[in-house]
């Protein structure tokens, strides 16, 4: 039951709710959703993929302290190893099937980067800025264009449009700030594994300006995407939104300056909430709002 209960755990499957606003926002824009396909990719996504990249890097890490998601992680077994692989072998077998052969590819390459991430052979993670510019691209405008693929089912030159690439590269600028902060209380825990992360390299105080500073930049790009595209009460909207979560950030932020202990899994883990929960919000709304399904509202 142990060595079961280890596997679920280091699939962090609920850790997917802070990679969901990526899917929304790709939603929120699409043309052509088929509700078959909007059903399966979430599932493949979410459930699978998603669950596939944390077992894997989960066991290679090996991490005793806290990691993303999950406070006291337990040890992890071979079996979280081969679920892993198997849930991705999964995920690229019901994308072809279920969406097209674009979308099983881009499942497949997402599955390498995430596997190059902590893999000793590889690992990208002991890269503070290598690591951190590849993992914004990967979890950014990559993995919005496979959401965005798996939702509407096109190719590759549906792809090449302003309409498509500047939300999936403002989705890389958000996680490039954001990621830092995913590290921000690992120090101790990385440095045991010999890596180097880009919050090591900033410093705790370090990590908290440079993620305010992107955040700032990000915010700003989003309301000239929104006026642009849509309208400027879109991006009002926007910021409006993110409110909770930058009160939440600068009240941290004050308690991190008086006490650097105070840079905490749990102060980290409700960031993460409180940001997804104001974005996921935001783009449920932003989807209703500009597609026919709002009408019925």
């Amino acid at each position: 039951m142990k060595y079961l209960r280890s596997i679920l755990l280091h699939l962090r499957i609920p850790f997917s709710f802070f990679l969901l606003p990526v899917y929304l926002f790709a939603l929120a824009i699409s043309p052509n959703v088929g509700e078959s396909r909007l059903i399966w990719s979430f599932i493949i996504i979410h459930f699978l993929l998603y669950p596939a990249s944390n077992g894997y890097n989960s066991y290679f890490d090996k991490d005793e302290k806290s990691i993303g998601g999950l406070k006291n992680p337990p040890p992890v077994n071979k079996g979280l190893y081969l679920t892993s692989l198997f849930f991705d072998g999964i995920a690229i077998v019901l994308g072809l099937i279920k969406v097209n052969m674009l979308f099983a590819i881009m499942l497949l390459i997402y599955g390498l980067v995430s596997k190059a991430y902590s893999h000793p052979m590889v690992r990208i993670k002991k890269y503070p800025i290598g690591g951190w510019l590849i993992i914004g691209l990967f979890q950014g405008i990559f993995t919005f264009l496979m959401c965005y693929v798996g939702i509407n089912g096109f190719e590759m030159g549906n792809l090449v449009q302003a309409k498509v690439l500047v939300p999936g590269l403002l989705t890389s600028v958000m996680l490039w700030g954001n990621y830092p902060m995913t590290q921000v209380y690992q120090h101790e825990e990385d440095a045991k594994h010999g890596d180097t992360t880009i919050s090591m390299m900033l410093g705790i105080r370090g990590t908290f300006i440079f993620v305010q500073v992107l955040f700032a930049v990000a915010a700003v790009c989003f309301v000239l995407y929104f006026n642009h595209f849509y309208t400027i009460e879109m991006g009002y909207s926007f910021l409006l939104a993110l409110g909770p979560v930058v009160l939440f950030f600068m009240v941290w932020f004050y308690k991190v300056w008086k006490d650097a202990s105070q840079a905490n899994f749990t102060y980290t883990m409700w960031l993460n909430f409180i940001s997804s929960l104001c974005l996921n919000g935001f783009f449920i709304y932003f989807w209703l709002a500009t597609s026919h399904i709002g009408q019925y509202f």
